[in-house]
């Protein structure tokens, strides 16, 4: 039995507020909530879970960001021209651009109202059919140890791997990539006194076990972390690089 990748949880101090940029910037993707502090972002008409899309739960956090986050989306665009109207529309509904050192580059680097960053790329064959999120991109220091421990985790397929980045894709073949990309300096043990505020949520199929899927996990390498979760019905884990995620239910 496997996991799969499922959705992208963010933090936010206005989980409603932040929520709605985010289905704006994806192209009038649809807005729920499960409860209170708790935003639910998936494309319309939308069957979850299905690879075709990784959806974002927005969850109400007060503290603030502080540190550029260690996982971002970057945005699939057709031509220069949507790139730049993409751009521009973003723009008017608050998100700025953002330097974090990306130099002299074809994509927009821009960062969302609570500061999180996400690139707007130029058109790439790559993404031709991703849908509006080309890829999940995690900051790491060893792509080819991620993708050891990341192939094995999900059951998604390894695309390319390289000192530099590694990909991989939804068994499926369809839906965004995710991404692990060598950046220097990055964090490389997980901190409680330093959570970030996105990380992954894995699920397993029907019939699977999250705690059978955690002790998986921790055999290939991650490890159980605690923040006072407590009796939480998911499993919290970091994988080698200290990444954070979670192993949900079944669905």
């Amino acid at each position: 039995m496997t996991t799969r990748l499922v959705q992208i949880h963010l933090k936010a101090r206005d989980d409603a507020a932040l929520g709605r940029f985010w289905a704006e910037a994806l192209g009038g993707w649809g807005v729920d909530s499960e409860g209170p502090g708790v935003t639910n972002l998936e494309p319309e008409g939308f069957a979850y879970p299905d690879p075709t899309a990784i959806v974002i739960d927005v969850v109400a956090d007060p503290q603030p960001k502080s540190t550029k986050n260690g996982v971002h989306v970057d945005l699939a665009t057709t031509s220069e021209a949507h790139q730049a109207e993409l751009v521009a529309r973003l723009r008017e509904l608050g998100a700025t651009p953002v330097d974090v050192g990306q130099g002299d580059v074809p994509w927009a680097c821009l960062a969302d109202p609570e500061g999180n960053e996400f690139c707007v790329l130029e058109p790439r064959e790559l993404y031709r059919d991703t849908g509006p999120v080309a890829a999940v991109v995690v900051d790491c220091a060893d792509p080819r140890a991620m993708a050891r421990f990341w192939d094995e985790a999900v059951d998604w397929t390894l695309h390319e791997v390289s000192d530099d980045l590694a990909r991989l894709r939804s068994a499926q073949g369809v839906g965004p990539y995710l991404e692990f990309l060598r950046t220097p300096g990055v964090r490389t043990e997980w901190s409680r006194s330093a959570r970030p505020r996105v990380h992954l949520d894995l699920r397993p199929y029907p019939g699977g076990d999250h705690t059978v899927e955690a002790t998986r996990l921790r055999a290939l390498g991650a490890t159980g972390i605690d923040f006072g979760q407590g009796d939480a019905p998911w499993t919290c884990l970091a994988d080698p690089e200290g990444n954070e995620f979670c192993v949900l239910g079944p669905a």
